[in-house]
């Protein structure tokens, strides 16, 4: 009888740490650092599909996950950081992509030139895969704005300009909505050849 019950003791010791370290990564899953799977190429050359990020969700402020009401403040996002967020359009995804516009901010884009207040933003990260310049009328992906950013907004673009489906696209993103800062690549993998992409482990997001 006396065995059962050790084994019995045992098995109650193992559940709880168990249940206590699940408890704790779901903790600092929600509020600390969140780990995330790069699935398209919008971001290239910055991010690869098969990146494997983490994000700070402290830096902008602690919130409440279900309403994201603010709980503790944290600075504002800068201009030309790289921030995960609820997309617009459907709030069951997050997206990746760059800070353009502030709040307050004039963006203009101008022959694939990206202009914030007017003076054109230089963007050494940025790569365009299509040489043709698309007029306004047929897409608003070269040739768009001026918008100003409202307040409580920022404006968001993919680094893979011509191939990214940002703000251009469908508007503003809520700062009540970021989820936090990428900053590290801690694993990449390469499916076309099956094989880790060591250069990048350990790589900072800038």
């Amino acid at each position: 009888m006396s065995k059962k019950k050790d084994l019995w003791e045992k098995v109650w010791d193992w559940a709880k740490s168990i249940i206590l370290a699940l408890i704790l990564a779901l903790f600092i899953r929600t509020f600390f650092v969140q780990a995330y799977k790069i699935p398209s190429g919008s971001m290239i050359p910055t991010l690869l599909i098969g990146d494997h990020i983490l994000v700070n969700k402290m830096v902008y402020g602690i919130r409440n996950p279900f309403t994201r009401e603010v709980w503790f403040n944290g600075r504002l996002p800068k201009r030309q950081e790289i921030v995960v967020f609820i997309y617009p359009q459907n709030r069951k995804l997050d997206f990746i992509k760059r800070v353009i516009g502030l709040p307050g901010d004039v963006v203009e884009i101008r022959n694939k030139q990206v202009y914030v207040n007017g003076k054109p933003l230089r963007e050494p990260y940025v790569r365009h895969s299509d040489p043709k310049i698309l007029p306004r009328e047929l897409s608003p992906r070269d040739n768009f704005g001026p918008v100003k950013v409202p307040p409580g907004y920022i404006f968001v673009m993919g680094d893979n300009r011509d191939e990214s489906y940002d703000s251009r696209f469908w508007g503003f993103v809520p700062l009540k909505d970021v989820k936090g800062k990428a900053f590290i690549i801690y694993f990449s993998w390469d499916s076309r050849h099956f094989r880790p992409r060591l250069t990048r482990i350990g790589k900072l997001i800038h």
